[in-house]
């Protein structure tokens, strides 16, 4: 979950929402990759969730990072919330979660150079206090109330109105992880090709990436139970975006969509003010009952576009949201697969090809599928199992398009980092798949085994 964020002073004219967003276009050689992972933390001996305080905590990791390994602090309220240190930040989602949210990095190299360095260092510190974190889409044993909701403003705001839509809100906040990666774009155009080529191919990510076949205590009937929690969350901000395959979408178009998103909140001289259901467009008039007469900044706006949740978001960037948390090798491998599908303009072309001529209904049906049955998914004549080889064939001509070698140049470019994914596509099993055949086989349905077997 997002930090508040530093968008700028106030909006005067209608205009500077696009432009906030169009800000963020850069030239090719400024692009960068920023990648976000989180995974749950528990103790080693009960199995249990972190508290927030205490001497196995999450509190006391965050301590040990900051006293050990030189990051600073971030405060809310008096409570240790986050960490930050050259560019990257450690942040709590809500159930306590750990987030680690990356440097922007030229190569995935360095990308995974970063996540080794901070699994590294978590390690060195939960070992001492009996902790341990591993990484999966969603909590396999723990109830909601055993899973500690963190004392954010946000996130006690979210907690509540979350139980008053959908039915699954308050489940994606504390029993879900996931890892995502944040890319730039050059234009508007390229904006609107790469936002197309990611929404329509997100569930092919949900499918590679599937790890969540466990849900308090036993198998759940999905592959990714994170992807199906996120189906019935909050309509008004989650799903498919089916407007951005319409002529004529741009920077204005996903304007008018934030715009009809209902606020969360404001945030004030670091309290979160209750604007819950609340619109920005009557924001931007000075009649918010929040904040009576009071007009918005563009940190408000930048604030606001992070309580959106589609499968894939525009900001500043483009952050690809569909794959769940899993092991290290993943964390890596899921923006060396976004990064050659976008970074290379012959093989986003490839991929725009692939899926221009699908409907909103193949592409919903594929979202559907892809958390039920993972690379056995299918919608109409697309058999996901055969897209995921071909859109992973696109990706690797990418990376090797891009040639950014690695090792000292050894590593002549970042294909390998696709390995773990071609395992995949190779035997027809994803990470949940593995899982289960644990579960039903080695593990005699001992589900506890899962944390020995499988943390960092």
């Amino acid at each position: 979950m997002s930090i508040p964020q530093s968008g700028g002073g106030p909006i005067e004219r209608h205009e500077q929402l696009a432009e906030y967003l169009a800000s963020g276009c850069k030239p090719k050689s400024e692009w960068r990759i920023g990648t976000e992972h989180e995974k749950f933390g528990f103790c080693k001996d009960t199995l249990k969730p972190l508290p927030f305080e205490g001497t196995r905590s999450i509190v006391a990791v965050l301590e040990g990072l900051r006293d050990r390994h030189g990051w600073a602090e971030m405060r809310e309220g008096g409570n240790l919330i986050g960490l930050q240190k050259d560019g990257a930040n450690i942040s709590l989602e809500p159930g306590g979660a750990l987030e680690l949210s990356g440097a922007p990095l030229e190569t995935i190299h360095e990308t995974c150079d970063e996540v080794n360095t901070h699994l590294r260092e978590v390690k060195d510190i939960a070992d001492e206090i009996g902790v341990g974190f591993i990484g999966l889409g969603a909590a396999p044993i723990w109830t909601h109330d055993q899973m500690p909701l963190m004392p954010k403003g946000r996130y006690k705001l979210m907690d509540a109105y979350m139980q008053k839509v959908g039915t699954m809100g308050t489940t994606m906040m504390r029993r879900t992880c996931t890892v995502q990666v944040n890319l730039d774009f050059g234009s508007e155009a390229d904006m609107v090709q790469k936002l197309r080529v990611a929404i329509a191919l997100q569930p092919v990510a949900t499918a590679l990436f599937a790890n969540s076949p466990f849900f308090e205590g036993q198998p759940n009937g999905h592959k990714s139970w994170r992807a199906r929690v996120w189906r019935d969350l909050d309509a008004d901000r989650t799903g498919m975006v089916p407007f951005i395959f319409d002529e004529g979408f741009g920077f204005e178009s996903w304007v008018q969509y934030a715009l009809d998103v209902p606020m969360y909140f404001v945030y004030r001289d670091g309290t979160y003010i209750n604007a819950l259901g609340q619109s920005f467009r009557d924001f931007l008039n000075g009649r918010l009952p929040a904040l009576p007469g009071e007009t918005p900044t563009l940190s408000d706006w930048a604030d606001h576009l992070t309580t959106l949740f589609p499968e894939a978001r525009i900001k500043k960037y483009i952050e690809m949201r569909g794959a769940d948390g899993g092991p290290w090798r993943r964390l890596c491998a899921l923006p060396a697969f976004w990064v050659g599908l976008t970074y290379d303009q012959s093989a986003l072309d490839a991929a725009w090809d692939l899926v221009k001529g699908w409907d909103a209904e193949t592409r919903e049906t594929l979202r559907i599928e892809a958390s039920r049955q993972g690379l056995q998914a299918r919608a109409g004549n697309v058999r996901m199992h055969d897209l995921a080889r071909e859109v992973l064939a696109i990706s690797e001509a990418g990376l090797k398009a891009r040639a950014r070698p690695g090792a000292g140049g050894l590593v002549p470019d970042e294909t390998h980092f696709l390995n773990a994914l071609k395992d995949s596509v190779e035997s027809g099993k994803v990470p949940a798949d593995e899982l289960l055949d644990h579960y039903q086989g080695d593990w005699n349905g001992d589900l506890s085994r899962i944390y020995a077997q499988y943390s960092y």
